[in-house]
């Protein structure tokens, strides 16, 4: 069965560019002019990745990403003008889980579709549970928990997590961890790792009372605390 993608933007021509392109890619595609009717679409065809134009009429992809985000964790990558590439950073802080600059090429955003799938359909051969602190951490459940509160994370906050945990202790520099991430379907630059590091410690340690797991590093990228100490 084929792939869903729901193309969001308010550009006829960018929808049916997108359409005819994704569609000869062996995608089912289905389109929303704004965000108001993305999600009404995706709660109807439960698509399997969103692309999503921020700037919209009726629904901003800003106001769609906060409601949809409560419902759903399906990959969203954020289309966006090059002027506006701090509009699709903050788009990340809403849960986004990468974004494309306008010109952009057609086999890059292809590729970039394949892997996040890729990525939300992978499951371990073997269960494999990390614990630390106040942490667990289910990789074949693709769950994680503090105290058995289950933490919201999207696809990237989670691999990152994943990547970070099981090597606790460990300076990572932000280049390293974006390679590790390659496979997981990010793509962004370490500036986009920086903001994906932020939401998740933020997350973290709202359920931990403001301990620190996720250290940085100066001078050298980041670090998951062993045993919960530094």
């Amino acid at each position: 069965m084929s792939n869903v993608i729901l193309v969001v933007d308010d550009k006829e021509s960018v929808r049916q560019l997108l359409s005819e392109y994704l569609t000869e890619q062996g995608f089912r595609v289905v389109t929303a002019e704004n965000g108001q009717d993305a999600l009404y679409v995706a709660r109807h065809e439960m698509p399997d990745l969103i692309l999503l134009d921020i700037m919209m009429p009726k629904m901003d992809g800003y106001q769609f990403l906060r409601s949809f985000r409560q419902e759903k964790r399906t990959p969203i990558i954020i289309i966006t003008a090059r002027e506006e590439e701090t509009d699709a950073v903050l788009g990340l802080d809403l849960g986004a889980d990468d974004y494309v600059i306008k010109p952009f090429r057609m086999r890059e955003l292809a590729a970039r579709i394949r892997a996040l799938l890729r990525r939300g359909g992978d499951t371990p051969e073997l269960p494999e549970i990390l614990r630390i602190g106040q942490i667990t951490m289910d990789q074949s459940a693709h769950t994680v928990t503090v105290h058995d509160v289950p933490l919201q994370l999207t696809p990237i906050e989670f691999d990152l997590l994943a990547v970070l945990m099981r090597s606790p202790g460990q300076a990572f520099t932000r280049t390293q961890l974006v390679d590790h991430l390659l496979d997981s379907g990010f793509t962004g630059l370490e500036k986009t790792l920086n903001v994906h590091i932020r939401n998740l410690r933020k997350k973290i340690e709202t359920e931990t009372g403001g301990d620190d797991y996720i250290e940085t590093v100066f001078g050298v990228g980041y670090r998951f605390k062993r045993n919960g100490f530094s």
